[in-house]
C-alpha cells in the first residue's frame, strides 16, 4: 500500500489521538479516516445515490377506498 505523509497541527493530532484512544498520531488519523469513510459508505448504502432517484417518485398512486 502506498504511504502518504501529511502535516498536522500538534493540537489537532493530540485531539485525534484522544478521540481514537491511540498513542500514535499516525494510527489515530488512520483510524479516524477509516471510520469516516466506512460511515459514508454505510450512509450511501442506506440512502442510495442519484442513480436511485427513480425509486422515490413524487407521483404516488392514490389509495383506493371502499
Amino acid at each position: 500500500m502506498a504511504q502518504v505523509t501529511v502535516s498536522l497541527d500538534a493540537d489537532l493530532a493530540i485531539d485525534a489521538m484522544l478521540l481514537s484512544g491511540t498513542s500514535s498520531p499516525q494510527d489515530a488519523v488512520e483510524l479516524i479516516l477509516r471510520d469516516y469513510l466506512e460511515r459514508g459508505r454505510r450512509t450511501g448504502t442506506r440512502t442510495g445515490d442519484a442513480a436511485d432517484a427513480h425509486r422515490v417518485s413524487q407521483d404516488r398512486p392514490t389509495v383506493q377506498e371502499g
